[in-house]
């Protein structure tokens, strides 16, 4: 049953890389021959849906919130003994995810507000004490924690690139790219 949650959470979480390559995970399309207009109609899609309860708005302490989730998930996947091998693949290409969070926030650094990096440090904070509950639970808890671990939404990957590429301009909606 945790393998099935687990398969469960990797297929709603990402698609495989199109080239057969490690690197960050695309949550939708695979980035590779992606139109720059199909790129501006996901990203009007990820910035129009709610982000969960917690979540910051801003796009520097979103990733900062992000990299703390996948770093929490992954911290709690190394915890267990009995991870199998698609255990193990989740955990490397969280490695991979919460690397290129830290990428795009250690990028956009000097461009912030010592109030944006604030709100990413206390964004952070609370993902990661989002982990803390389940530190002292046993290894049964902890496996099917990691296995019922859904994602991010869709904004993260968005957030990060736009950081990344010092886009300041706001992202289209979705009725700028005909979707309403």
């Amino acid at each position: 049953m945790i393998a099935s949650l687990a398969l469960a959470a990797v297929l709603i979480v990402q698609t495989p890389p199109a080239s057969g390559q490690d690197g960050p995970v695309a949550t939708a399309a695979p980035a590779s021959g992606e139109t720059a207009e199909a790129l501006r109609i996901r990203e009007a899609v990820a910035y129009a849906n709610p982000l969960p309860r917690g979540a910051p708005d801003q796009d520097y302490p979103l990733v900062a919130w992000c990299e703390a989730l996948v770093n929490g998930h992954v911290a709690l996947g190394e915890s267990l003994t009995d991870a199998d091998p698609l255990d193990r693949d989740i955990i490397r290409l969280g490695r991979l995810e919460a690397a290129d969070f830290r990428a795009a926030l250690d990028s956009a650094r000097p461009r912030q507000s010592a109030a944006s990096r604030a709100a990413a440090e206390a964004a952070a904070a609370e993902a990661t004490a989002r982990w803390a509950p389940l530190a002292g639970q046993d290894e049964a808890v902890r496996s099917q924690a990691f296995g019922l671990f859904f994602g991010l939404p869709g904004r993260c990957e968005h957030a990060a690139r736009r950081l990344r590429d010092n886009i300041d301009a706001p992202p289209a909606t979705p009725r700028q790219v005909g979707l309403e």
